[in-house]
């Protein structure tokens, strides 16, 4: 029987995550693979790395990470916003890799079908701070300064043409909602976003001000209303398993070698979930 296997966060342009690419493959061409975010920053690699993965799949779903819609001075194809966001899923659907723009999947390994749903949704700064609460969020912004974070989607992610991340974010509520609502109802989900739908992931953050960029209050009940086998995500780079109301969330990122290098298990750059 096929597996479906997730893996994120693989950053392949640090030193010392390059190499562990080559084990991200199964021992069936029949299985297939989840790519939930931040691959690289530069579009050519991550399209280059996709390709690959291809290669070895019978099914490659990815969904974009915020490093992939980074847009920085080293980066070749200068797209910005949704505009990047756009290029890189003609680029995907040129080498047969599945997006949220895409029909979806339908897994049938399973006692009952399971849609695997890849989804876009960014984060838009709910995710507060007990001292930021009900405050603007500017003055969420400079407590979170005060504390020594600042996410760098700040410089490098453009929202464009939206005003904002958190206007990016609405639309892109929006448009999910609206596709995760016509999924048959005798179907159950596999949610796939790189930041997580339920804010629980975020509780061991050391910087619990971070979590301003990584998510959204509004999809905090997305794993129940659609009927959610699995919660796939990234982002966080504190790879584990945890429920919620009784649905399976995975974190399947790879990370950083200064992260990975201090687990005793080391890195863990593919992880089966059915």
């Amino acid at each position: 029987m096929p597996h479906l296997l997730a893996t994120s966060d693989l950053h392949v342009t640090h030193r010392g995550n390059e190499p562990l690419l080559d084990s991200v493959r199964s021992a069936s061409r029949d299985d297939w693979l989840i790519v939930a975010g931040d691959v690289a920053e530069r579009m050519d690699v991550v399209i280059e790395t996709l390709s690959t993965l291809r290669e070895r799949f019978a099914k490659v779903i990815w969904v974009p990470g915020n490093h992939e819609l980074w847009t920085t001075g080293k980066e070749p194809a200068q797209f910005r916003g949704q505009a990047r966001y756009a290029e890189l899923v003609r680029r995907c659907q040129s080498i047969d890799v599945l997006t949220p723009e895409d029909e979806f999947a339908v897994w049938e390994h399973h006692p009952r079908p399971l849609t695997i749903a890849p989804l876009f949704l960014l984060y838009d700064y709910s995710w507060r701070t007990p001292e930021a609460e009900g405050r603007s969020l500017a003055e969420a912004l400079d407590q979170a300064r005060d504390a020594g974070v600042v996410c760098t989607d700040e410089f490098f992610l453009d929202p464009d043409p939206f005003p904002s991340r958190a206007e990016w974010c609405a639309e892109r509520l929006k448009v999910s909602g609206e596709r995760l609502a016509a999924i048959p109802p005798e179907h159950g989900t596999v949610l796939v976003s790189h930041w997580p739908l339920h804010r629980h992931p975020t509780e061991p953050l050391h910087y619990p001000e971070f979590a301003m960029w990584c998510g959204t209050s509004e999809t905090e009940d997305w794993h129940r209303r659609y009927r959610a086998e699995i919660a796939v995500y990234g982002h966080l780079h504190i790879p584990r398993t945890t429920y919620r109301d009784g649905v399976r969330f995975e974190e399947v990122s790879l990370g950083y070698p200064r992260e990975w290098r201090k687990r005793a298990r080391g890195p863990v750059p593919l992880r089966t979930l059915l």
